[in-house]
């Protein structure tokens, strides 16, 4: 007797097959309180959320694994790259809003997918707030790494990489 570990909820040549991982009540649960389908949510408040998480994220790597990584100028070539960055994302969710996208199809793991997405208005607020919310995000991690505590484990990351 054989066990199947997937099975079609639909047209599997779309790829929506029901697994272990993607069906479970955990992985519905998790995917579901992300910004991007969380019910209650105003496309900027979407876009602040996922742009805050962005900008606070590409500040490190621009920071110390960036071309001025070993001079004094290196948390502001950081977040200057952060911000540019993020401004380049938000241009390009605004050229993908420009095409009017289709609205968001249902899946299994998000069965009523938010329909803000399906029109022009609902993208360009969301790339409203990503740009507001990453560079928010790129900024607050360019202070917190400024701290005392922090600027000795980022010296030290930075001359690990260093020729």
């Amino acid at each position: 007797m054989a066990t199947s570990f997937a099975s079609a909820t639909g047209a599997p040549e779309v790829g929506d097959v029901a697994t272990p991982i993607n069906s479970s009540a955990v992985a519905r649960t998790y995917i579901n309180n992300l910004p991007a389908y969380r019910a209650g949510l105003s496309p900027f408040s979407r876009g602040l959320e996922v742009g805050v998480a962005h900008g606070y994220w590409f500040y490190g790597p621009f920071a110390v694994l960036g071309p001025l990584r070993a001079s004094d100028y290196s948390a502001v070539a950081g977040v200057i790259a952060a911000i540019s960055f993020v401004f380049i994302l938000t241009v390009a969710i605004s050229i993908y809003s420009a095409t009017s996208p289709d609205g968001p199809e249902g899946t299994l793991t998000t069965p009523n997918p938010p329909e803000a997405f399906s029109n022009r208005e609902g993208w360009s607020n969301f790339a409203s707030g990503f740009l507001v919310g990453g560079c928010s995000g790129a900024f607050f991690a360019y202070l917190l790494c400024q701290t005392p505590h922090l600027l000795p484990l980022q010296e030290i990351a930075g001359g690990i990489w260093s020729s």
